[in-house]
Order: C-alpha cells, then structure tokens, then sequence
C-alpha cells in the first residue's frame, strides 16, 4: 500500500472514529437519562 493514500485517509478516519465516539457517548447519556425518567 502507498504511504500517500495512508497520508490522504488517515485525517478521515481519525475525524470519523471522533464522531462516531462523540455520538455514541451522547447517545448512552440520552438512553441512561430516558432509563432514569422511566422507573
């Protein structure tokens, strides 16, 4: 593999790999507060 496309992906998946993990501890907030209201 060429160190270029390395190079060219690598600021897109770190940049993907952070929303996915922002969304995803939003997303448990969300459901643990919605768990909390419910009981």
């Amino acid at each position: 593999m060429d160190w270029r496309v390395i190079l060219v992906l690598s600021p897109v998946i770190i940049a993907l790999t952070w929303a996915l993990f922002n969304i995803g501890a939003a997303a448990l907030n969300q459901a643990q507060q919605f768990l909390k209201k419910e009981s």
